[in-house]
């Protein structure tokens, strides 16, 4: 496989055929895909908690309180305890991996501490957990047409409401999901 296929910086977004629980109607972030694996994060999936219920479980006090208010995603079925917060690379801590021009990805308390704190300002998403696939997995399911795939926008992430993110993801590669069958098949 060559290094241009793979799927860094872009959105999954589940086909409408696509019926596993955890992915049906997702946009999937696509943080690190390489030839053992991916790890994405799930970008439309709000949880009934927000960040200042985080900041009280983490014993964070936060000097922004309007930071409180902030959703907290379902990242993913792995590892649904450990925070990722995807974000605008103008910060860096100490476990933070830039993907793309605008975007990075956090995994360590110190971005939470940051943005309770005021030392982050920019736009974030918060998640609890994330996607993994294995060796050749992800390739296999784009094969079977569960997912279409597209370059990520920092604008879908950060600036479109989350119960829009599915259908808007989709119209950025020209597709309507609305206008597409939930049955697959191929010629």
């Amino acid at each position: 496989m060559i290094e241009s296929s793979y799927l860094t910086n872009h959105f999954l977004i589940a086909m409408p055929s696509l019926a596993d629980p955890n992915f049906f109607h997702t946009v999937t972030y696509i943080c690190e895909h390489n030839s053992a694996g991916a790890l994405g994060i799930v970008v439309n999936r709000p949880l009934t908690i927000n960040l200042g219920d985080l900041y009280k479980h983490l014993q964070i006090e936060p000097d922004q309180p309007q930071t409180a208010l902030q959703p907290v995603y379902l990242g993913g079925p792995v590892h649904r305890e450990r925070v990722f917060v995807i974000h605008e690379p103008d910060w860096q801590g100490e476990l933070t991996v830039r993907v793309a021009d605008r975007i990075s990805v956090t995994s360590s308390r110190d971005v939470l501490d940051a943005i309770a704190g005021g030392a982050f300002t920019g736009h974030s998403l918060i998640a609890l957990g994330y996607a993994g696939w294995g060796e050749g997995q992800l390739e296999e399911e784009m094969a079977a047409n569960a997912w279409l795939s597209g370059e990520a926008d920092a604008r879908i992430l950060f600036e479109t409401p989350h119960e829009k993110r599915w259908e808007a993801a989709a119209a950025r590669l020209g597709v309507d999901l609305n206008l597409l069958s939930g049955e697959s098949g191929h010629a």
